[in-house]
């Protein structure tokens, strides 16, 4: 595994009791997410199959939002104490440790994969190769959603997250990488500042291309 993954793993292990404490009900004061993973649901749903990951899905809340509204989810996480809490909070459901950049799910199994701000620790240079990931598990007409930081800059820009080093990406930059790996994006959604930092929050909905 590599440093930032092993550091990334690590912290999130610290800190997973404080993090789900402090964001396993956030949605409920973020209409703008909320209504997009809503849309990514009913989009999964008309694929004719429902299963769908939650890639990063940390404490499992959004993988039981995802059940609640009718999509077969299952969580998937790089920290063990992160699944441990997902296992404890919703035994109904199913966690398991995993890389994003090795999901231990068959090819073109999935209906939808969601990442909320749970690629941002992955320095840009190995952006591509996930997102190929996240494509060669999706059947043809499935669905990413992709939250994320957005900046105005030219390029990804590293800041210092409260957990581990993140990147904060322009839109439009992410989504020329997103339809390189097959997945062109045909809904976006940017609002409020996200932090201090005056980051926006950033929504990429992506569906495969049928071709591939």
């Amino acid at each position: 595994m590599s440093d930032h993954r092993e550091r990334t793993r690590a912290a999130y292990d610290e800190v997973a009791e404080l993090y789900a404490s402090m964001f396993g009900d956030r949605l409920e004061t973020q209409p703008f997410a909320r209504n997009m993973i809503n849309t990514f649901a009913e989009l999964v749903r008309g694929t004719g199959n429902p299963r769908a990951a939650d890639v990063g899905c940390g404490p499992g809340h959004l993988t039981a939002m995802l059940h609640e509204l009718g999509v077969d989810a299952f969580g998937l996480d790089l920290s063990p104490a992160m699944v441990g809490y997902a296992r404890r909070a919703h035994p109904a459901l199913c966690f398991s440790e995993a890389r994003m950049e090795a999901l231990p799910v068959g090819d073109g199994a999935l209906g939808g994969v969601l990442a909320h701000y749970s690629m941002i620790h992955t320095p840009p240079r190995e952006l591509p190769a996930l997102l190929a990931e996240q494509a060669r598990v999706l059947a043809p007409g499935g669905l990413l959603l992709v939250s994320f930081f957005a900046t105005e800059a030219p390029g990804p820009v590293r800041f210092d997250h409260r957990v581990a080093p993140a990147y904060s990406w322009p839109p439009d930059r992410l989504a020329e990488l997103l339809a390189g790996a097959g997945l062109p994006v045909f809904a976006r959604l940017l609002h409020d500042p996200a932090s201090e930092r005056g980051f926006l929050d950033a929504h990429l909905l992506a569906r495969l291309d049928e071709a591939r």
